[in-house]
């Protein structure tokens, strides 16, 4: 099974952390959060990673290798512009079977090989591994009526909604609506999709999951690894510890 990702962005959120690393380097107790996902997706049986790179490639290179110290076979593919989160797909040869694509910054315990047998059988052109979560308004929201008098009131509501993972399945088809050699961000393939009437499949996932987007991520992130850092490398606990 083949798994991309995607770590060629420049992590402008996270910054200072990233003015000399790249996002995906960045370590989570003594080890880049690039292999911790590297590691991950071995274990669940995929054994070709084809690493998306641009900004400070060289040195995920440098580190990452050719994967043979993971068990896996590791390749790269290099953006010399940034092509956002999808586009960097048409740069990859080989997309002949369904394969998982996920961001490189993601601390998570989701079951990859799960993920990848549920999409097989759901016949989706497309799933996406989503999460419920929480949002708070830190706002009192009024309600009006037609003649602008406050009929109800609400401080600091709260709403769930269900958002993308950053993890997907594609099947090879995708590649079709995914212009070369442009820009071409996730948003812009599901809204092209969903005009399509394509079918597109979400896994629920009720697991842990932290997006690295801001240093306050960051840390809890940091955070919750070293306090478990077997929920996420069963088989690599004396390193991680």
């Amino acid at each position: 099974m083949r798994a991309v990702i995607m770590a060629g962005g420049r992590g402008k959120r996270l910054f200072p952390y990233t003015l000399v690393l790249p996002k995906p380097l960045v370590p989570i107790g003594k080890t880049p959060i690039l292999e911790v996902v590297a590691r991950q997706l071995a274990d669940k049986g995929f054994n070709h990673i084809t690493i998306s790179v641009g900004y400070h490639a060289e040195i995920i290179m440098a580190v990452m290798g050719d994967g043979s110290k993971f068990g896996v076979k590791i390749d790269y593919s290099y953006e010399d512009q940034p092509l956002n989160t999808i586009g960097p797909l048409t740069l990859i040869s080989g997309l002949d079977e369904p394969f998982l694509v996920m961001n490189g910054d993601l601390l998570t315990d989701l079951d990859y090989q799960d993920l990848y047998q549920y999409h097989l059988r759901r016949d989706s052109l497309v799933t996406v591994a989503t999460y419920k979560r929480r949002v708070r308004l830190p706002l009192g929201v009024v309600q009006l009526n037609g003649e602008n008098a406050i009929t109800a009131f609400q401080e600091k509501p709260e709403f769930d909604y269900d958002v993308s993972m950053g993890v997907y399945v594609f099947n090879p088809d995708i590649l079709s609506y995914v212009p070369k050699g442009q820009p071409f961000g996730f948003d812009h393939l599901i809204l092209k999709l969903l005009d399509q009437n394509e079918k597109i499949s979400s896994y629920p996932f009720d697991g842990n999951w932290l997006d690295m987007g801001t240093p306050e991520d960051l840390i809890k992130a940091m955070e919750e690894f070293e306090s478990n850092p077997e929920r996420y490398l069963p088989k690599q606990v004396g390193d991680y510890a």
